[in-house]
């Protein structure tokens, strides 16, 4: 198999970002930044390399494939004439969820009770195969999105972040806030769809996954893609189980750590509890 025809691009720190480690430049940033220095061109060898003078400062060194899309690993190597300092430029971990919502049977309208009594049937609660069934038929509908459907794992991950009772089921307040979420994620997962494919590539998830409150580093967008794509892209569904697994655990960690000091320290059963049922 013919190797990737590789190359790398040199651009010059803004003063806004100068000394800061924990950044990630976007698309934004290199369309309006033209490059300082480059490779003399992409070849699809094992190793590009060039040897370039340029005044003192901060640059980013971006290596890439020529053609878009391409998955590959690079190992970066500088050598300098006078001692420098190379690191990752690359976000930290932050999560900014909304509080939960303080839903009371008396904010529900009537045309919603009666959309879940229908759902719910007789016992007025919502299985984890009924919401399953619901939640599929709701994608359909939706024909601009591309979706294979809610697979079970994914509707009891969803019925786990919201069963407050322990019951394994849905009661009314909890079926209007996944409701709510759910509505929120699909308004999000519309905007960032930016070439209208009804999917998502990695570029658009993690711009995505920023909207909806979480902005994670590379290692971590890496291992989500590599869950959740296939074929790297994103669908519907799977982008939902994606944030309400990064929900899930953010809460959870957020309840463990008491003194709000971004360390948690957990026994065994905290552990199984969380790995096993988060």
């Amino acid at each position: 198999q013919d190797m990737h025809t590789i190359g790398f691009a040199v651009y010059e720190i803004p003063h806004e970002f100068k000394g800061s480690q924990s950044v990630h430049l976007k698309k934004d940033f290199f369309l309006r930044h033209s490059s300082c220095a480059r490779s003399e061109n992409f070849i699809n060898l094992r190793e590009v390399s060039a040897r370039l003078r340029l005044p003192p400062g901060e640059y980013l060194i971006v290596p890439s494939t020529f053609e878009p899309s391409k998955e590959a690993d690079f190992v970066l190597r500088v050598f300098t004439e006078k001692q420098c300092e190379t690191k990752d430029m690359d976000d930290g971990v932050v999560f900014n969820l909304e509080e939960e919502q303080e839903i009371t049977e008396s904010d529900i309208d009537d045309s919603f009770r009666s959309m879940f009594a229908q759902l719910s049937g007789d016992d007025m609660e919502i299985s984890v195969r009924e919401l399953r069934t619901i939640l599929n038929r709701v994608v359909s509908k939706h024909r601009d999105l591309q979706t294979d459907g809610f697979s079970m794992e994914s509707c009891r991950s969803m019925v786990s972040l919201m069963d407050k009772d322990g019951s394994a089921r849905l009661g009314l307040l909890e079926f209007q806030i996944i409701w709510n979420k759910i509505r929120k994620w699909l308004a999000i997962f519309r905007e960032f769809d930016l070439d209208r494919s009804g999917c998502m590539n990695s570029y658009e998830m993690r711009l995505a996954l920023e909207n909806g409150g979480f902005k994670l580093n590379n290692k971590l967008y890496q291992m989500l893609i590599a869950r959740y794509a296939d074929n790297e892209i994103i669908d519907f569904d799977n982008f939902t189980c994606c944030l309400i697994r990064l929900e899930a655990m953010f809460r959870i960690f957020q309840g463990l750590d008491r003194d709000c000091t971004g360390t948690v320290e957990i026994n065994t059963v905290e552990w199984l509890f969380v790995t096993m049922c988060g």
